[in-house]
């Protein structure tokens, strides 16, 4: 995934994909090109950290039997980003059977997830939340 486009040219790095998918690190180098007007990490970079990685863990953890999208993102800028920034995801194995039970028979779930971005002290940077829209197929009823 570090060669797909919008990570190669925002650089975004992913460090580290657990075999399971239930954790993501991820790494964003301060660079001119990541680099705003005021001379901090871009905003749309800070958050292209993390965009993606929630729908694909849960893809991953769930099954391709659910229909798994992306509904709604937030970020929060809680201070500069001045140096590289780092992000983990982590899916509680609690959530997914949480989400599993929830989506059994066909209903929609709504489900937010939350990430703090840190920089290279350990400060948090900003703060993300994603909310994931899951719904299990059901399959078509013959007759």
């Amino acid at each position: 995934m570090n060669l797909w486009p919008p990570y190669l040219f925002a650089g975004v790095r992913i460090e580290a994909i657990d075999p399971d998918w239930r954790r993501v690190r991820v790494r964003l180098a301060k660079t001119p090109l990541t680099t705003n007007y005021f001379g901090t990490q871009f905003g749309g970079s800070l958050f292209s950290m993390v965009d993606p990685f929630w729908v694909i863990m849960l893809v991953h953890n769930l099954g391709t039997d659910h229909v798994i999208w992306d509904k709604a993102g937030e970020i929060e800028f809680v201070a500069p980003g001045k140096t590289a920034v780092r992000a983990e995801l982590v899916l509680d194995p609690a959530v997914i059977e949480q989400l599993r039970a929830q989506a059994a028979g066909g209903e929609r779930v709504l489900h937010w997830f939350e990430c703090d971005i840190v920089d290279a002290a350990g400060a948090v940077v900003a703060r993300t939340r994603k909310q994931v829209y899951i719904r299990r197929k059901v399959a078509a009823s013959a007759g």
